[in-house]
């Protein structure tokens, strides 16, 4: 397989995963170990510019949210406005990944992308969704989120630092077992994602620019172009599924690939 057909195949898999809760880095790691595609080309600064691709992808199709928490900035203090309600909520929920990040974030990539923590978390992050589509109400609004409701759905995001717990599938489990409605907490969710993704790019892009990408450039805007592309859809498809459906096909979706991932494991 020539490298520009893993990268548009990676590009894909990030854009398609970023936003399911199936955890997209998982399914990259695994996806190179099974493939054996070249760590070098497609490591951790690569995922990066796939995360790029996904951000693009979440900032177009919410672009009016996005626009009026903007416009909102002069407000921001004002209780009674909603979208300045709602920047304080995403600042709150975006602290744990930060201090997370800060504290955690070479032990986490020196460490946990095995395909084997990968596969754990997959199958515990499976169970979790299970458990939250039975225990929640899913009957309340976005807007009635509290500080503190919001502080854990952020503490769900920093867990999914860890390959396999899935940024999507961690935040929304928290989401859903607080009560809010599926499409709502998933709407939330992306917009929080858009600062968490904004801070791995600045994290590693001045690495790349250091560095230089070299014979690689045409590499990553594949990646990035692809991403963009699927995340897109898999935003647009996906809150329109959860309007009338359960989260349970990716919850067994989780568990049948951690499964194939552990048995692949024993027999290597």
């Amino acid at each position: 397989m020539s490298t520009s057909l893993q990268a548009l195949l990676l590009g894909v898999v990030q854009g398609l995963t970023e936003f399911l809760p199936v955890s997209s880095s998982a399914h990259l790691i695994l996806a190179r170990a099974l493939f054996g595609f070249d760590g070098d080309k497609f490591g951790l600064p690569f995922d990066v510019a796939c995360h790029i691709g996904t951000l693009i992808a979440v900032l177009i199709y919410f672009q009016r949210d996005v626009m009026r928490m903007v416009a909102a900035l002069p407000r921001l203090f004002d209780a009674k406005n909603p979208e300045a309600r709602l920047i304080w909520l995403i600042v709150v929920g975006t602290l744990p990944a930060i201090v997370a990040g800060l504290l955690f974030k070479h032990q986490i990539e020196d460490h946990l992308r095995t395909p084997a923590i990968a596969a754990t978390m997959l199958a515990l992050g499976g169970v979790l969704l299970f458990v939250a589509e039975r225990a929640g109400s899913k009957t309340r609004a976005e807007g009635s989120l509290t500080m503190f409701e919001a502080l854990l759905i952020g503490l769900a995001q920093a867990a999914a630092l860890v390959p396999g717990v899935s940024r999507s599938g961690a935040t929304i489990t928290i989401a859903l077992l607080i009560g809010l409605r599926r499409a709502e907490a998933a709407r939330f969710i992306f917009l929080l994602a858009i600062p968490a993704i904004l801070g791995a790019a600045g994290s590693e892009g001045p690495k790349l620019l250091k560095a230089g990408l070299g014979d690689t450039a045409p590499l990553f805007f594949i990646g990035v172009v692809s991403s963009a592309i699927v995340g897109y859809a898999a935003v647009k498809y996906f809150i329109r599924y959860l309007g009338n459906h359960s989260l349970d096909v990716f919850a067994w979706y989780r568990l049948a690939l951690a499964a194939t991932v552990l048995v692949w494991l024993w027999r290597a």
